[in-house]
């Protein structure tokens, strides 16, 4: 089966993760795609293939046994921020300009302009009604493919471990991963975006829950009495720089950004992620959150305005930088590949970035997908099939 062709099967599993479910996985469709990960593997030849009770799925593969144990991870589920379900992907040779995703919507470079470092290329997207999925059953799909040429080919490689987490995207994909027993000496998750891009720095991450406390009365006798939430909501995120949100920042420029807000005059809530590369830029950030808090309080009155802040990852960069061999070993691999490699930071974070904090060094490759997380998804094949042999060349020249 062709990487491409893994995919497209890949992405009819409905995966969607959800950060309001305190089961693991947040989802039991998860287990689906797990369950059809084991068989398609156990048909490989790889005999301990298994998903346990939490949804994460294991594999070995045995290689040359003065080679170091590799792990190879990827993620099961999609984004909540766009509909998995019932995903229509295709393949379309890309030539240039707009493509019609659907009678309304279409897919254009005026808009993503990085799609025209695709013109020749073959691209898989979506309908326009969903998000495709590559993030990460590409990844799913590019270690599965390196797998199945590396036992046919039967070329000396490392041993590797295989790992699919469930519910990367809501932060959890680490949370009850069996690393006791992964056994590998490091890692790659496979879980980037564009051609060629390696990553070993991450955002430092936290989230923060803003509630504020309104007194509701009626408005044609709310003078002097009424407090109403929402506004003081309002006014805590315009005493936010304008300037460190998402739209207005990139390389290592951290931000705060709102991604969810409810409300009326009695209660409201805002929920943001707050992320720094810098971990003293990001311990600012946090701080910033407190002191508006107390100044809102101060003016409003106790306890009108609770925080809620809770850290959920750290750039894994200083567990990384002990053991650049890993990152220079991915570099070479990619070159192999007869692709130009990138190292660039992570703007976001993977199951890479806590794996590294609890002792397994794991950089992040690229997949090759662009534009994840929305209905304007798409992967080049072609950029898949370096992915795979970017992994394969990690493996054999590890064997040498």
């Amino acid at each position: 089966m062709t990487v491409s062709e893994r995919l497209l099967h890949y992405v009819t599993f409905d995966t969607q993760s959800d950060e309001n479910s305190e089961t693991c996985p947040s989802t039991q469709k998860q287990k689906c795609l797990g369950a059809a990960l084991v068989e398609e593997m156990k048909s490989l030849g790889i005999a301990d293939a298994y998903m346990d009770e939490d949804g994460y799925v294991y594999g070995t593969v045995m290689g040359a046994e003065h080679a170091p144990v590799i792990g190879m991870i990827a993620h099961m589920d999609t984004s909540p921020d766009c509909s998995g379900e019932n995903i229509k992907a295709r393949i379309v040779e890309y030539q240039g300009g707009d493509i019609a995703l659907n009678d309304t919507t279409v897919l254009s470079p005026k808009d993503f302009p990085r799609l025209e470092r695709s013109i020749g290329k073959h691209l898989i997207v979506t309908d326009g009604t969903t998000l495709l999925g590559g993030d990460d059953k590409a990844g799913i799909a590019e270690i599965m493919t390196a797998v199945e040429e590396l036992i046919a080919e039967n070329v000396p490689h490392a041993p590797i471990r295989i790992a699919f987490t469930p519910d990367e995207e809501i932060g959890r994909g680490t949370d009850r991963f069996n690393l006791k027993d992964f056994g590998a000496k490091y890692a790659y998750t496979i879980d980037g975006g564009t051609l060629g891009e390696l990553e070993y720095e991450n955002f430092n991450a936290a989230s923060a829950v803003l509630t504020f406390h309104g007194r509701n009365v009626h408005p044609g006798y709310a003078k002097n009495c009424m407090i109403n939430s929402q506004l003081i909501a309002m006014e805590f995120n315009a005493l936010l720089p304008v300037h460190e949100r998402p739209d207005c920042t990139e390389g290592y420029e951290g931000f705060a950004h709102l991604c969810e807000m409810q409300g009326d005059e009695e209660r409201s809530v805002l929920k943001y992620i707050i992320r720094d590369h810098d971990r003293e830029k990001f311990e600012r950030r946090k701080e910033m959150l407190r002191q508006i808090t107390a100044f809102l309080n101060e003016k409003y009155g106790e306890n009108r305005v609770e925080l809620a802040l809770n850290d959920s990852y750290y750039n894994m960069s200083e567990k990384i930088k002990p053991h650049m061999y890993i990152v220079d070993a991915a570099v070479e691999a990619i070159k192999q590949a007869g692709v130009t490699p990138s190292i660039v930071p992570v703007r976001g974070g993977t199951d890479g970035a806590r794996l590294s904090y609890e002792g397994l060094p794991c950089p992040n490759i690229f997949t090759g997908s662009e534009n994840y997380h929305g209905r304007f998804e798409y992967v080049p094949v072609e950029d898949m099939e370096a992915a795979v042999k970017t992994i394969k060349n990690i493996l054999i020249n590890a064997a040498k």
